[in-house]
């Protein structure tokens, strides 16, 4: 009898297991994640910013970012007011569907601050991204950034997807 409830409760764990891998796979395909990437800092310096293009089929919000080099990490926006230009962080950044919403250096982007190392070119990087979907649901994707330039301005790898 006890193998038998050991045998269900594999089962069991197994249906649930495969389940909750497809739940994880459609909320996962409704966001693309392309050409994340990281601009290179020298020595002593402590704040850098993270880019990509991030794109939701059905509407998403981007909500928070985690990075283990940096002490904060905060979404930002630049925008011009009055003639200058000034940078804030926001709480979410708005994923329209359909509609590829660019984090670049002029504009909405990642800023990583209290840097724990230097970054130097061709390393890599994990982000963490939390996006909300419409359904509130919070979904994690981690993607790898590549360390570029400090000099880089615009991406010049091929495209990531998530």
């Amino acid at each position: 009898m006890k193998a038998m409830r050991t045998g269900s409760t594999r089962a069991l764990f197994s249906l649930l297991s495969v389940s909750a891998w497809y739940a994880g796979v459609a909320l996962a395909a409704d966001v693309d994640i392309g050409t994340p990437w990281i601009r290179g800092t020298v020595s002593g310096q402590q704040a850098t910013g993270a880019f990509m293009e991030i794109t939701s089929k059905n509407g998403a919000s981007l909500v928070g970012v985690a990075c283990p080099v940096a002490g904060i990490t905060e979404i930002h926006e630049m925008k011009m007011e009055n003639g200058v230009m000034k940078m804030r962080a926001i709480a979410r950044l708005d994923l329209p569907a359909g509609k590829p919403v660019k984090l670049g250096p002029s504009g909405y982007h990642v800023m990583l601050m209290g840097l724990k190392q230097q970054l130097g070119k061709g390393g890599s990087v994990p982000l963490t991204l939390k996006v909300e979907h419409r359904d509130k649901t919070v979904e994690t994707i981690t993607v790898k950034a590549e360390v570029r330039d400090l000099t880089s301005t615009a991406p010049t790898m091929p495209e990531h997807k998530h």
